[in-house]
């Protein structure tokens, strides 16, 4: 863009900071005021929080963004970014009258619901801050395949509030962002949350954190006005006074008349000498003239960005900057009453009656906007198809081993039978590769890393674990905090659609850690990241750590989480079939993430029984990634037990136990509670899934009281009493545990062969 006089940039550029803050505020105000609302359910939206955003995010779009750059706002300025779109022609006018609508515009920023380009989904505070450092991290290690991921910078535009959130700061402080030049946040620094103006917002404190994180830290706190102010004399106690003022003050100090702010400012003689030289108007604006809210501080600010280390702006803006509502304590959710529409709509050159008009086509505002949305086009994303994987690697598992053993060996294997497939797996972990069985992998395929750095232990024969940082690793270890693992998980699981490369990533933590990473994960789904998330070790099995480590709801996830399928493999053969299902899932748009509970609970192969015909082992591989396979079966049975994971052992025992008490006995392996729920609400009519499985495994001819067990909540097995509307027993973990042998652990929480007998006997 051929650059005007410094004048006419600042007039056209402040002609559409206008208009953006009038349409932003319109949006909302036309959900609130304007659409229907037959139920009076509060609609909500944030206008104050909006217009504490629309210079910086004017400054941003129409100067200094790329088509390369990508940018995550904050939720409560979504309105804000639909402007923009709007004005870029990347928006239909019949959007605007549809915020929090069904099917219309979402209350937050999404990129799978709503209808204009969004990079980053937020919400969830914290979550949307820190994904741009995982979509960093991401589009740099798409690049060391050698593939084409762009180049750009990764923007976070975040409320202060938001800061306060512990996710934010596991993210920073993670030793890889510090070498991560292409971030850039830009912080909100309004002083105001949802209840109250912060007392002390502690700004010099954050900016000490941040660079002792390693930023580049840079502050935006006063406009041309104040600057220019501040030579005069008296300016020195100006910049004295409004620095020292605690923030209540300084907002309570805009919501008064220049009388008010007359007689409340001045402290020294000076400071009254200079106010007194003000007229109304200039006092009225210089109370308001933060740097936020100034174009040519905002821009001065983006250009000192230094791109070799990650950067920090702090913004200092005023909550519902240009409304009536600016600065007001309780302004978070308020709307400008009727009068004060028509108020803004007047400065801002528009009508209540016709609030959506774009600027006309051939004036300075309409050039503008049209030739940043040239400079911003991007081509539609071409995403390739993942590789190929195998859905059977061949070998039959056997001796003694775990599930969280079997997980390493698959990916060893998967390495030598669909090596292009493999190229694309990568696996992160928070610190414990080691303990979860990620050895072999790692030293195989070495850990990730932007350059090269050297193994200092590569000849020390003691050494089991091989660190080899390089950029072809295909391993990324991060500290212990599980919310970035599942940040970078989410946005590792996003390349096919952001950047048309897929990748398969994989992310392990220890199973009782899952609920804490569940949010953010969750989240990532939502945002279109596929991924697997391995949980282990799992259960009460873990019956030396004691309750802390011994998760108990975490069976349920799949029943309940959106996008993921769940499966709790019994034996080795079972992981390497469901793992090799979970990923060929990855990385397509029709795609879902999976959720693998894994244990160390060393189990006998051979009770596995896989069959040695081949179409008979190809039955069994589909119904151990449909959701449950029969293990045992007896020529008319009188109870059935359905068993999940490591509690096969007592399962197959009981069974034995009860045959030889005249009580013939089915088992049923469930790999997959959550597919067989979708199977039974199928057979209802509701959903689509595939129902052949339940017919399978619990075909109505065989139909007997039914023993459920698990290690973990019983309720996760309940529902399949209901298959075929037998009576029933739920055997599973509902108190935390306690440290001691298996045995003992298992008799404590009523899981072991002599509780599945006599739950058997009872119903019988």
């Amino acid at each position: 863009m051929t650059a005007p006089a410094e004048t006419d940039r600042l007039t056209v550029l402040g002609e559409i900071e206008q208009r953006v803050r009038w349409l932003s505020t319109a949006i909302i105000d036309h959900a609130n005021r304007v659409r229907p609302n037959p139920t009076g359910l509060k609609v909500g939206g944030h206008q104050a929080s909006s217009a504490s955003m629309t210079t910086l995010m004017t400054a941003l779009w129409f100067e200094h963004l790329r088509p390369g750059d990508r940018v995550s706002v904050k939720p409560h300025a979504s309105p804000v970014l639909h402007a923009i779109n709007y004005l870029l022609g990347e928006l239909d006018e019949s959007y605007l009258t549809t915020l929090r609508a069904f099917g219309g515009l979402q209350s937050y920023p999404s990129r799978s619901k709503d209808p204009d380009p969004v990079d980053y989904s937020t919400g969830s505070v914290g979550i949307g801050a820190t994904a741009p450092i995982w979509g960093a991290v991401a589009r740099r290690y798409v690049a060391t395949l050698g593939e084409q991921a762009g180049v750009g910078r990764q923007y976070s535009l975040v409320g202060d509030a938001e800061l306060d959130e512990g996710a934010v700061w596991e993210a920073i402080l993670d030793p890889m962002v510090a070498e991560l030049g292409e971030v850039v946040w830009i912080v909100d620094l309004n002083r105001q949350s949802l209840d109250r103006v912060v007392p002390n917002i502690g700004a010099p404190r954050l900016q000490g954190m941040f660079a002792a994180a390693g930023w580049q830290v840079l502050t935006v706190k006063y406009g041309a006005l104040l600057e220019e102010l501040f030579t005069r004399p008296g300016g020195a106690d100006l910049r004295r006074r409004i620095d020292d003022m605690p923030n209540p003050e300084y907002q309570r100090l805009l919501r008064c008349t220049p009388d008010q702010q007359r007689e409340r400012l001045p402290d020294t003689p000076a400071l009254a000498a200079l106010v007194a030289t003000l007229d109304d108007d200039t006092l009225r604006a210089a109370v308001r003239n933060l740097g936020g809210h100034d174009l040519t501080a905002v821009g001065q600010a983006f250009a000192e960005i230094d791109d070799t280390r990650p950067t920090v702006i702090f913004a200092y803006t005023v909550k519902g900057f240009g409304l009536a509502s600016e600065g007001h304590p309780q302004n978070h959710s308020s709307l400008l009453s009727a009068d004060q529409f028509g108020e803004l709509a007047q400065r801002s050159g528009m009508a209540v009656e016709d609030p959506w008009r774009r600027f006309e086509p051939d004036t300075a505002a309409g050039r503008w906007c049209a030739e940043t949305a040239a400079r911003l086009h991007r081509d539609p994303v071409q995403a390739t198809t993942p590789p190929a994987l195998p859905t059977d690697i061949g070998r039959t598992p056997s001796g003694r081993a775990t599930t969280q053993a079997a997980l390493g060996r698959a990916l060893l294997d998967l390495t030598r039978e669909a090596p292009e497939a493999a190229r694309r797996v990568v696996t992160l972990c928070p610190d414990v590769s080691s303990s979860t069985n990620l050895g072999g992998w790692v030293n195989k395929v070495g850990v990730w890393s932007p350059a090269e750095r050297r193994d200092w232990f590569d000849d020390d024969p003691e050494t089991i674990l091989h660190w080899r940082e390089k950029p072809t690793g295909q391993h990324i270890e991060l500290g212990i905090a599980e919310g970035n693992l599942v940040g970078a998980l989410g946005e590792l699981g996003a390349t096919w659609s952001r950047w048309g490369q897929p990748l398969l990533p994989i992310g392990v933590l220890y199973d009782p850690f899952v609920e804490r990473a569940l949010e953010p994960w969750s989240f990532g789904i939502y945002a279109g990241g596929q991924s697997i998330l391995v949980g282990t070790p799992s259960g009460v099995s873990l019956a030396p750590e004691g309750g802390a480590h011994q998760s108990i709801t975490t069976p349920s996830v799949g029943l309940e989480q959106p996008g993921c399928t769940t499966y709790e493999p019994a034996f080795a053969i079972d992981v390497e079939w469901t793992l090799l299902a979970s990923l060929a899932r990855l990385g397509r748009p029709d795609g879902t993430s999976a959720y693998l509970r894994l244990s160390t609970r060393p189990v006998d192969q051979s009770l596995a029984a896989v069959p040695t015909d081949p179409a008979a082992r190809e039955r069994r591989r589909r119904q151990v990634v449909a959701g449950a396979y029969p293990l045992h079966t007896s020529e008319a049975p009188k109870a059935t037990i359905a068993v999940m994971g490591a509690m096969v052992p007592e399962a197959l025992a009981a069974a034995e136990r009860l045959e030889s008490l005249g009580t013939p006995v089915d088992v049923v392996v469930v790999t997959s509670p959550g597919l067989l729920f979708d199977a039974v609400q199928a057979r209802a009519g509701h959903g689509s899934a595939d129902t052949w499985i339940l017919d399978a495994v619990f075909p109505e001819r065989r139909a007997a009281p039914l023993v459920t067990l698990l290690d973990g909540h019983p309720h996760t097995l309940a529902f399949l009493a209901g298959i075929n509307s037998v009576r029933a027993r739920h055997l599973g973990v509902t108190r935390f545990g306690q440290s001691g042998d298996l045995d003992a652990v298992y008799r404590h929480h009523g899981i072991d062969a002599d509780s599945v007998v006599a739950a058997a006997l009872d119903l019988l």
